[in-house]
């Protein structure tokens, strides 16, 4: 089956809609739709990738999302294996902007949600308390009706509005030129990358898979995602080094190799530009 990146996730009752999902796995297709999107992970872990934003994920993790921005929470590996202790859940709520009025967001008074929506659309990552009291406030707007609903809803985005535990996680200027009628292309390009990132991976082969040449497939690539495909691999390599340093089961040779760097020195350049630390300053920082 073809997996749509645009999805319909529109309640035909409801101008809000919450979702609890728990499933063995987070939805695996990378995804974009006209609506806000917070969400909050309360159990699984894996790869999140938002706009041109690479990141590991856990249990905590809490987003605010504006519309068409193309986001995945890819679930590890062993959520896939059939492994029937280990499952995800998650609680995701969406809005469309014009879910009060057409100008709604646009009186004087709404001026601070105004901004909020404008920073969505790259992506607000929340941290700390204001994160704890999302995920609280989305657990109880699951049941949460009427007018009662919305009334907590707008409390909960004038609290964002007015935080500072906010960070961007698309970078400045950050514009989604996806189309629908590449889904299926980017889609085998994303799902080859998250299966076979901890092995050689050949360009040929994935311009191959895109049904491209090599060049046109790199400025493919580049155009679409606002890095290259090399850039690409190294941070999904690099967020899988991260969540094993922290783990700290491995020695940091062992780590290089399982996350595909092919050799140490090349590991250890590639992690200190993307992350700022070597390794061992990285897991140092956390011990």
């Amino acid at each position: 089956m073809k997996a749509p990146i645009h999805k319909n996730v529109e309640s035909p009752v409801r101008s809000v809609t919450v979702h609890e999902l728990r499933e063995h796995h987070f939805d695996p297709n990378w995804h974009f739709h006209p609506h806000y999107q917070l969400f909050t992970v309360l159990e699984g872990t894996g790869k999140r990738l938002i706009g041109d934003s690479i990141q590991t994920f856990e249990p905590g993790d809490t987003v605010f999302l504006g519309p068409d921005i193309p986001h995945l929470w890819r679930s590890d590996p062993a959520y896939f294996g059939g492994n029937s202790d280990l499952f995800t859940h998650g609680v995701v709520l969406y809005f469309q902007e014009d879910f009060l009025g057409k100008d709604f967001f646009e009186k004087p008074e709404m001026l601070h949600l105004k901004q909020l929506l404008i920073d969505s659309k790259r992506g607000v990552e929340y941290k700390g308390a204001l994160r704890d009291h999302i995920r609280e406030e989305l657990l109880e707007l699951r049941n949460a009706e009427g007018f009662h609903g919305i009334l907590r809803l707008l409390t909960l985005l004038d609290k964002l509005a007015h935080g500072d535990a906010g960070s961007p996680i698309a970078s400045y200027g950050y514009v989604n030129t996806y189309k629908v009628s590449e889904t299926e292309r980017m889609q085998k390009v994303h799902n080859y990358v998250l299966q076979h990132f901890a092995q050689e991976i050949r360009l040929g082969d994935v311009a191959s898979l895109a049904g491209m040449s090599e060049a046109a497939f790199c400025r493919y690539f580049k155009a679409r995602s606002n890095k290259t495909f090399i850039d690409f691999v190294n941070e999904i390599r690099v967020g899988h080094a991260c969540k094993l340093l922290l783990e700290d089961q491995w020695t940091i040779a062992q780590i290089a190799y399982d996350s595909g760097f092919d050799s140490l020195s090349n590991f250890n350049r590639n992690f200190k530009r993307y992350i700022g630390h070597t390794p061992r300053e990285y897991k140092g920082n956390y011990d």
